[in-house]
């Protein structure tokens, strides 16, 4: 049995997490803002993970074998959760995002659209940490996503006093009403309603993970390895747009409509005019089994289907 903190954990992927360290024996205290109480026997504290001093106090005497930080989106985040949790914990796992990668957010090393990019093309330990700039301001932070989360890892992997992990997660799907950011659902209902699918003329693959996957390699990542650094975490197989659209199409029982959009301009999620896919080797060589993208992802769309409005044929 190993004493976990659990920062975020209310929703999705991370509240399962919650719940399969509990089954596992854990002891887990979990920290949100108090809007979703945790699972009955997992300690509960409500305090704004922003609020410094309101931070140390809850934590009070409390100390961790492993804490894994769900909602860190910023530096100052980051840097408030490295000084509070300084001392308490030998170990301390950020779940971050494929977002860092994407090369139309940061000036990286280009990777050949056919080499799946490698954890080593963002390195937290050579990157850039500013917290001074405004990353309370809502507008900002959306604006800043991948950048918020670059830093957030460089901050903890340079001055943080624990072992240091980052899982940066490839999109994730499945779990129908579950799935809060609504990207999957957008395919089942515009397809299912004959609405068009808007697309790169040559739309590049990407990688993806089932939120049950994520959730064990979470638990595996904190109770499993001691591993340290970033790791690439995605299912096996890469898929573009149209690929994605054909699984939703079968089930749907409707043809997409595709629209090409023109250079510069938004279009579906998914559909990527850049190069990003992961590799998830180094998980692999820790440890990890991944499945296949291609053997779970009917059963996500059938879920998001099941919990649509939108007619089928």
């Amino acid at each position: 049995m190993q004493r976990i903190c659990v920062v975020g954990g209310s929703r999705y992927f991370g509240r399962l997490l919650v719940q399969r360290l509990q089954a596992a024996g854990h002891q887990v205290t979990v920290i949100n803002r108090g809007s979703t109480r945790p699972p009955a026997g997992v300690e509960h504290l409500v305090v704004d993970r922003d609020d410094e001093a309101a931070l140390v106090a809850a934590l009070g005497t409390r100390a961790f074998d492993v804490v894994v930080d769900q909602v860190c989106y910023t530096p100052v985040q980051a840097a408030i959760a490295a000084r509070a949790f300084g001392g308490r914990t030998r170990r301390y796992i950020m779940t971050s995002t494929i977002e860092v990668y994407d090369p139309a957010t940061a000036a990286l090393a280009p990777v050949p659209v056919s080499t799946p990019v490698p954890e080593e093309t963002v390195d937290p330990a050579t990157w850039l940490v500013s917290t001074d700039l405004p990353w309370h301001d809502e507008a900002y932070l959306e604006a800043h996503y991948a950048e918020g989360k670059r830093r957030a890892e460089a901050v903890f992997t340079q001055a943080a006093g624990f072992a240091f992990a980052s899982v940066r997660s490839a999109h994730v799907l499945g779990g129908g009403a579950r799935e809060f950011t609504g990207r999957l659902a957008h395919y089942v209902e515009r397809i299912a309603q004959g609405k068009e699918i808007t697309v790169h003329a040559e739309a590049l693959p990407t990688v993806f993970i089932h939120h049950e996957e994520l959730a064990d390699l979470l638990l595996w990542a904190a109770t499993a390895t001691d591993f340290t650094g970033p790791i690439n975490a995605c299912s096996d197989g890469l898929l573009d747009v149209r690929d994605l659209s054909a699984v939703v199409a079968e089930q749907t029982g409707r043809q997409p409509v595709y629209r090409t959009v023109a250079r510069g301009e938004t279009a579906s999620p998914f559909s990527l005019d850049r190069h990003y896919a992961m590799s998830n080797a180094r998980a692999k060589r820790l440890g990890f089994t991944f499945s296949r993208t291609t053997d779970w992802l009917p059963g996500a769309v059938a879920e998001a289907l099941a919990t649509s409005a939108a007619p089928t044929v």
